[in-house]
């Protein structure tokens, strides 16, 4: 199994970049399924995943669409159903603030599940290479029970049984590949213990992977890697009295660093 340091260098070439003759669909389109009572994570969600460059957000909210409509940046467009006008989805978050996936999904897309959304023991025959698990540590027990070893023997485990990438979040988060490769990330900032903070990494996998084509990626983990870097290189970037809603507005600064 290779095990990797998370390093910039590894995939900065890797980022998506917009076409000079490109559109909102070539960036993609991510699709994320609204909470119905903690409504601040699908907020924060959103808004980093429309920050980190996904095309389009559009968030589904069958119970609370109007309020969503209020509250969200404006360009996210908020729809009640999945329905058929919701076109060409390249990726999907499911589980911030408990929210799950809902309707039939218009093809082959990226799955990004977090929090309530995470598959219980066993559940894992819907999973795929195109998948993304992010739980933190009480969430992986829950999900994974039977693992044992180090955080990154029980993370590349649950990686082989389940056959998504697992983002093992804490102070070293880590990202395993199905296939065993397997990257560390130590660039992070105690501040990041915050609630909310783990939705605004989801919202960031999410738009990233969205840029991406769900039919040819081979580097899915390395979009991951990239967006856990941005997120504690944000959060060690704001400091002391660091909120969730503040990672948002320094990925601009960052990416710009990152693509200049």
């Amino acid at each position: 199994m290779t095990l990797i340091e998370n390093r910039p260098d590894m995939w900065r070439a890797l980022l998506p970049r917009p076409a000079p003759d490109g559109h909102k669909y070539d960036r993609g389109h991510a699709v994320i399924f609204a909470a119905g009572e903690l409504t601040g994570a699908t907020r924060l969600a959103a808004a980093a995943c429309s920050r980190i460059g996904a095309g389009l957000v559009t968030v589904i909210a069958p119970q609370k669409a109007d309020f969503f409509r209020a509250v969200l940046p404006p360009d996210i467009m908020v729809r009640e159903h999945l329905t058929g006008d919701v076109r060409r989805v390249t990726a999907v978050l499911a589980g911030p603030g408990g929210s799950r996936a809902g309707g039939d999904l218009p093809g082959p897309c990226f799955r990004v599940f977090d929090a309530g959304a995470l598959p219980g023991p066993g559940a894992y025959g819907h999973l795929d290479g195109r998948c993304v698990l992010t739980p933190h540590d009480a969430e992986f027990e829950r999900a994974f029970p039977d693992q044992e070893g180090s955080r990154v023997e029980r993370a590349q485990q649950a990686a082989r049984l389940c056959g998504a990438v697992v983002v093992l979040k804490g102070s070293e988060t880590v990202i395993a590949a199905p296939d065993g490769r397997t990257i560390v990330n130590c660039h992070a900032s105690p501040w990041l213990a915050k609630a909310g903070t783990g939705d605004v990494l989801a919202g960031m996998i999410t738009g990233l992977l969205a840029q991406c084509d769900p039919l040819d990626c081979p580097h899915i983990a390395d979009m991951v890697a990239a967006a856990v870097w941005m997120h504690g290189e944000a959060g060690a970037r704001i400091g002391p009295g660091l909120v969730a809603s503040d990672l948002e507005g320094e990925l601009r600064d960052i990416l710009g660093g990152l693509m200049g």
